[in-house]
């Protein structure tokens, strides 16, 4: 492996042997390297699989060639890997998940509240309906009533002639209703069709600019990276390395390196100052929220499905309601029609009594509130792959957080094997700076 990498990190290869070992190493990293690239551009990012395939392989032809022939630009790529675990790296697996969570659960929210209106649609219908049917027999009893109130007139001999039915009006045509009702519930379920189909085509033209972006910005970190380490001496320039020990034993001042070590410290070390815990600390609060956001999505989810499920099952257990009229109506015997009694006197027509009427007729109806004719669709279980595979995303996620720390100094690592004499130089500076800051005390 030593052997390998030493091929790899240098600038010009020392024979053919090396060459071939190095365009062998080249060719494997580009097949990798487009194996996943193709995966990214068509499962997360969703574009065609022929542009894929084709993005791909353009892109690995490109990759190898710069890998191959240009010493720098290995350097600045094997530098990508590491920044893959700092924030850039986050954002690039936040877009992820939120792709997969949008996705995945939004289309889910939408079917259960599409089942929810076809619920609320169906017993406003049913119940409409049967309001409607109702009325018939408010009708059937008004003109039952009004026959007898007719019959108690006639046997009074009044020789002029009475209508005493009731004029009541029905509602005939109830298509005019349904109809209404039908275009709301289309175009209810168009506005929700075209806000689901809004949302997805958002989430993922944000996302294809956030990936895009993240990717350019690696690379423009991982190049500014290297750019100021081969330009100042002091950038990134406070580590105990095995160069900087052995030129502190050349000179027998390795005390130098014991006294100073709360400045400098070792690149391997486990150990984090306090500036980079107070940051790993901020970075984890603000990455919580993004969590909370996300987990909003996720209880959404199940909440709709809670309530179309139960909404569902409600309704298919919902019972007729019966509904009764009573009409009570009686005239006693020994009434007297008073009215107008000079008319009475006038013409000499007798008083009579009325004659004793009971009238008492009940009237029974079921009023419905749902139907098997009605269209329900079965509400959308939540996916629980997608809430294991956004756990396992975000601890991946809250991992990069501390691990940001040791991945610099990784690429800092990278950067003095594929430049060794610069290394040494940095070495030296960092040397003549402890020996000064000695002096000083």
């Amino acid at each position: 492996a030593a052997d390998l990498w030493s091929v790899y990190s240098k600038p010009v290869p020392a024979n053919s042997r090396e060459l071939w070992t190095l365009f062998l190493q080249c060719s494997c990293i580009t097949a990798v390297i487009g194996g996943l690239f193709y995966n990214w551009m068509f499962a997360s990012l969703e574009y065609s699989w022929h542009f894929s395939i084709a993005m791909a392989i353009s892109f690995s032809f490109l990759l190898l060639l710069t890998l191959f022939l240009v010493h720098p630009a290995r350097c600045v790529f094997t530098m990508i890997m590491p920044t893959l675990g700092t924030k850039q790296g986050r954002k690039l697996l936040l877009s992820t998940c939120t792709m997969i969570v949008v996705v995945n659960l939004t289309p889910n929210i939408m079917s259960n509240i599409k089942t929810i209106l076809q619920v609320i649609q169906c017993i406003c219908k049913n119940s409409s309906e049967s309001l409607l049917n109702s009325t018939a027999l408010l009708g059937t009893a008004s003109w039952e009533f009004g026959n007898a109130i007719q019959e108690t007139l006639h046997s009074i001999n009044i020789h002029k002639p009475m209508n005493g039915h009731f004029q009541f009006s029905l509602l005939e045509n109830s298509s005019l209703i349904y109809q209404q009702m039908h275009l709301a519930g289309e175009k209810i379920g168009r506005d929700f069709l075209a806000v689901e189909v809004l949302v997805k085509d958002s989430v993922r033209v944000g996302n294809k600019l956030v990936a895009g972006f993240s990717m350019l910005y690696l690379c423009y970190e991982s190049t500014s990276y290297l750019k100021n380490y081969l330009t100042k001496l002091h950038f990134d320039n406070f580590f105990i390395t095995k160069k900087l020990e052995r030129l502190a034993v050349d000179r027998k001042a390795s005390h130098l390196l014991v006294g100073s070590s709360k400045t400098i410290i070792r690149p391997t070390g486990l150990r984090l100052s306090r500036e980079e815990m107070m940051l790993c600390l901020v970075q984890a609060m603000l990455l919580t929220v993004a969590l909370m956001l996300l987990l909003l999505v996720v209880v959404m989810d199940h909440f709709a499905f809670s309530v179309a499920d139960t909404a569902v099952g409600k309704t298919a257990k919902f019972s007729m309601v019966p509904v009764a009229l009573n009409l009570k109506y009686s005239v006693s015997s020994g009434a007297k029609i008073e009215f107008l009694p000079f008319f009475w006197i006038i013409f000499q027509i007798p008083q009579k009594e009325l004659p004793r009427q009971d009238f008492e007729r009940s009237y029974h109806h079921h009023l419905t509130f749902s139907s098997a004719h009605c269209r329900i669709s079965p509400p959308t279980p939540p996916n629980p792959s997608v809430l294991l595979v956004m756990g396992l995303l975000f601890c991946i996620i809250y991992s990069t957080i501390f691990l940001e720390t040791y991945a610099h100094r990784l690429c800092r690592k990278i950067a003095a094997s594929f430049f060794e004499s610069w290394e040494e130089k940095r070495a030296l500076y960092l040397y003549n700076k402890l020996c000064r800051k000695h002096k000083k005390e």
